[in-house]
């Protein structure tokens, strides 16, 4: 088990947003002592040399990020979120937010095919790409708007 890479300022994170090519970028957000996070950056670490060619993994504390903390809405953690040549690629998990993938993963393979079909999709221009994962194993949730 690799130990994953971790991101502590704004600056870090956008400098690897900035230069991370033809691959995709990763980034898990929320904290290393939640058990849901845990989880996630378990299946994260045991599969980053098997997707070593197509994608990079880093993890960020969302209380050290709090403008992509806020930019991302991190109201539930963990969520992932994916870039490839700075472009932000969306994932339709058949939730109503499609600018992360909310809640840990259940399976190493579930990741896996989340981070190829991110990549191909990418490679093929789109920014916005349909979750392989079957829905029961995707975290449910409402989202709630408030009112200004």
């Amino acid at each position: 088990m690799t130990l994953l890479r971790k991101l502590n300022t704004k600056q870090e994170i956008d400098h690897v947003i900035r230069t991370t090519e033809e691959k995709v970028l990763v980034l898990r957000f929320g904290r290393d002592d939640e058990i849901g996070c845990m989880q996630t950056d378990d299946i994260m670490s045991r599969t980053e040399s098997l997707l070593s060619q197509m994608a990079v993994i880093y993890t960020i504390n969302i209380d050290d990020a709090p403008v992509y903390k806020d930019y991302f809405d991190v109201t539930h953690i963990p969520s992932t979120v994916f870039f490839f040549n700075s472009q932000h690629i969306k994932v339709d998990s058949g939730t109503p937010d499609n600018t992360k993938f909310i809640g840990p993963f259940q399976t190493k393979q579930d990741f896996i095919d989340l981070v190829e079909v991110v990549y191909r999709g990418a490679m093929h221009g789109k920014y916005i790409v349909k979750c392989p994962i079957d829905p029961r194993r995707v975290t449910n949730f409402e989202l709630l708007f408030k009112g200004y």
